[in-house]
Order: structure tokens, then sequence, then C-alpha cells
């Protein structure tokens, strides 16, 4: 049977997207994942699992050496998981770490890969214009994401290189913030702990707080969430194409005020409900649009989740709490 491995699966986006394969794909592709963590976790799915740092070339060797289809790439260091400030991780892992798995991929003669690129590609176009898959890249030199982007942008360079020097199929998937539910709701800010924006507006709709809503209400973004990306990676597993730049999204920006509306309708309590308290004088969220028609044309994507059903599925995740034993140890940087 084909095989195809995750590596990553034991990062936050790597765990559902292994979960998701698992119960949809299991019946016709083998599953392996691949993951920073030693673990035992996966032995639930009864698939097997590989503990590897994709830095170090020779740990490729423990995986399989044929039949493999596809591999799904997760694993990167990222801004929201780096304390303090450390730019070579990024490009030992976000870089060489990719050229280490493209070379497994080109030894075992895999069919595909399947990477995420960072939308911060098209940093300077947000909030101006839509983003589109095929813009050229437009992003900031400054500041602590700067490094992130560059290294992420050579990873793309690098499996372009591979496609059109070795024929591996390639499906980059460009991201907004996957929102997901996990035990860890706290990110890195310029290298600081802080709690996540939409985790403490949960949080504060649970507890029937006031919840304040800073500058524009009618601001609006994209909200993406894992399952809807997990879906998009099976369907690049099904393509006939040889596949290209793709956004991941919904097409349908959410503005502020629907999304802390939608949070008091889902988490709040019919004894205590938050109420809203503008503050126009603070500052407001980024806004974007991001255009899937060529995801839609040419996977034949279609987002299963709309917000409320996001917010509904987010809340059973979180009483379920399926994934609390993956993350009993430190976080790594390692895996998204």
């Amino acid at each position: 049977m084909k095989k195809i491995i995750i590596i990553g699966a034991t990062g936050e986006t790597g765990m559902y997207i292994t979960d998701y394969f698992c119960r949809k794909a299991k019946g016709e592709f083998e599953i392996i994942a691949a993951g920073l963590r030693k673990t035992q976790f996966f032995d639930r799915y009864n698939i097997p699992y590989y503990s590897i740092d994709i830095g170090k070339k020779e740990a490729f060797q423990m995986l399989p050496q044929k039949d493999v289809f596809a591999v799904i790439y997760t694993a990167a260091v990222m801004p929201g998981r780096m304390k303090g400030y450390n730019p070579m991780l990024y490009l030992e892992t976000n870089v060489c770490g990719t050229l280490n798995v493209l070379e497994y991929c080109r030894k075992v003669r895999a069919d595909r890969i399947i990477f995420t690129q960072t939308i911060r590609d098209l940093g300077n176009k947000i909030g101006k214009e839509i983003i589109t898959a095929d813009a050229a890249r437009d992003f900031s030199y400054k500041g602590d994401h700067a490094v992130y982007v560059i290294s992420k942008n050579a990873a793309v360079d690098l499996i372009e290189h591979y496609y059109q020097e070795y024929g591996l199929k390639r499906f980059i998937f460009r991201l907004p913030t996957i929102y997901m539910y996990t035990p860890n709701k706290y990110y890195c800010v310029n290298g600081e702990r802080k709690i996540m924006g939409f985790r403490y507006m949960i949080d504060q709709a649970i507890s029937g707080a006031d919840i304040e809503l800073w500058g524009e209400p009618e601001k609006a973004h994209d909200i993406l969430y894992v399952k809807d990306l997990a879906y998009l990676f099976y369907l690049a597993c099904k393509s006939s194409l040889d596949g290209g730049m793709y956004n991941a999204g919904t097409g349908k920006p959410i503005t502020l005020l629907e999304q802390i509306k939608g949070m008091i309708q889902v988490f709040g309590s019919d004894q205590k409900k938050s109420k809203i308290i503008y503050c126009p004088e603070k500052g407001s969220a980024r806004q974007y649009t991001i255009d899937i028609s060529k995801t839609q044309r040419e996977l034949g994507y279609e987002p299963q989740y709309g917000y409320i059903d996001y917010l509904k599925d987010f809340k059973t995740e979180m009483e379920d709490n399926r994934f609390a034993d993956l993350f009993q140890g430190p976080a790594k940087t390692k895996e998204a």
C-alpha cells in the first residue's frame, strides 16, 4: 500500500492532520507519523511513529525507504513558539531541515510533498488588497518575523527546485492563522509569552465577563479551522495535478464584531452573557481577504466549517481534550 509520511505529527497542527488522515485515509494509504517528541501517543491509531530531528539527515534512514507516495511536512520553527530570539534556528530547521526532507523524498522517489507557507510572504499586501495565490512576494525585512519569512521563502524555493529538477510534485499552502483547540493557549510575541487573543476572549465568554472590542468592529479577516486544512491536504494527496502555490482559507472574512458575538453565542452561559465593550481608541486587528478561487478550481475545495461550525467543534475538542497526553512534556519549537 502507498505510504503517506506526516513529518511534524506531534506539533499542534500536525496532530490534527495525523488524526484526520487516520480517520479519513487509512484504508487507502498507509499512514506513518514522524515528529521530534518521544511519545507512544500514536499507538492509539495503530500506526508507526518515528522520533526524528529533521536537522539531521541521517535520521531519515529510520523512515520507510520504499512505496512512499506523499510527504506531508508541517515541522517548522515559528516566531509564535520561540522564547527570546534565535534566528539561526529558522535556518537550521526551516531551510536545512527542508533540504533534508527533500533529499529523502528524492531518494525514496516520493510522488509529492505537501508544505505550508506563511501568509507573511505577502505581508506588505495585508490590509491593502486581496491576497491571491500566485502574487509575487512582498514582505517586510524588518521585525522579529523577517528571518522566519526569509527561511520559509527559501524552503519554498528549494521545493520548486526539486519539482523542476526531479519532478517532485509540490502542493504548497499559504496559511493565515490556523485556529484549533490545544491545551496551550499561549504564544510568543517578540519572544515574550502572551495569551492568544481569541483564547482570552473565549475564556471571557465562558465566565460571562465583559469583552473589549478594540478598534473598528468591521475589520475582518479569514478564520481557517485546522480540520479544513487537513481536508485540503487530503485533496492534495488525491489530486492528479503537479500542484503549485495555493491559498488556504475560507474566502469569507469574519468581522471582529461577528467573531466576538459568535464566541458569546457558543461559549456563553444562559445565566450570564458577556457584554461587548467598544474601545475604538485602541489598535484595530489586521484585515485581509484571501482569494481561494485557485484552490477551489484546481483541488475541488469547499470549506467544511463556517465560523460558528468551527466554534462549536472547538468547544467539543476543548471538552474532550483528546490530545492532552501528547503535550505533557515541555513544548518544542520545531513543530507547527
